[in-house]
């Protein structure tokens, strides 16, 4: 295999008359070729080099343009540095689990996030709290359904529950950390659009420590699996005390149809 892609890159560089540093070639996956054909009979090169020979003829044809109109610049020059960096934040939430019908409601909540030099504080302010939520309906409010014959059940806001108004902590609060700067970005700014969804898992966990303390109580002190998101269902059946022992089990695996199957 590796021959064969330091062959593709030999020819890459030939046909596109740049320095073969200059070609990185990626490992097969199926997002790139659904079914690739496999290096064997000796036809590696015939198949394959005449595929980047051809995808690289299509290329040159296409920077044509470009290429009479800059041709006194390099590939270097043509494009900028790449740059990257990164997003900070913490949340901190406090939830009140009710045990016996598995609702749960988020109380208070506090951020602190780390954007840079904002460009403006209020709109990032409330990208941070819009971001925040819609977390927070992922890790314990929207959950897919599935049919076994694969036909989706939950395929809008009508057929399972989003964050609303009335989600929303009485007591939340955003900080911008002070002291941030990023160089790499417009007057030392960050993105702020969807870092803050994330946090939202901080009450996925909060309702996972709040079952645990319950489970405690009933004398369980063992490791539980907990899957997002925390539904009233998942939360009522992670506690697992007396009035689960109530419930009927389930007939033998293969003796029924399940109404939906989990992902």
């Amino acid at each position: 295999m590796m021959p064969l892609i330091r062959t593709g890159r030999l020819i890459a560089a030939r046909c596109l008359d740049i320095p073969i540093d200059l070609i990185h070639i990626e490992e097969t996956a199926t997002d790139k070729v659904p079914n690739a054909s496999p290096t064997a009979a000796s036809v590696g090169s015939d198949l394959c080099g005449v595929a980047v020979q051809n995808a690289c003829d299509q290329l040159t044809e296409r920077l044509k343009p470009y290429k009479e109109k800059l041709a006194d610049k390099t590939w270097k020059e043509w494009g900028a540095e790449l740059f990257g960096y990164c997003v900070y934040g913490t949340a901190c939430c406090e939830v009140e689990v009710d045990c016996l019908t598995g609702d749960h409601r988020l109380l208070s909540t506090h951020i602190v996030m780390d954007i840079g030099d904002s460009l403006n504080p209020a709109i990032d302010i409330g990208q941070i709290e819009g971001a925040f939520i819609q977390g927070y309906g992922l890790f314990t409010m929207e959950e897919i359904r599935v049919r076994p014959n694969g036909m989706r059940l939950t395929r809008g806001p009508g057929n399972y529950k989003i964050p609303s108004a009335d989600d929303v902590p009485r007591d939340f609060h955003v900080a911008l950390l002070k002291g941030s700067s990023n160089p790499s970005a417009i007057f030392a700014s960050k993105a702020v659009g969807e870092p803050p969804l994330f946090l939202g898992a901080t009450v996925f966990f909060a309702v996972r420590e709040a079952i645990r303390a319950y489970r405690i109580q009933n004398g369980k002190n063992d490791y539980f699996r907990f899957d997002s998101p925390a539904t009233p269902e998942a939360i009522r059946m992670a506690c697992e005390d007396e009035y689960l022992e109530k419930i009927p089990t389930l007939p033998e695996a293969g003796t029924f149809t399940p109404w939906t199957v989990p992902l």
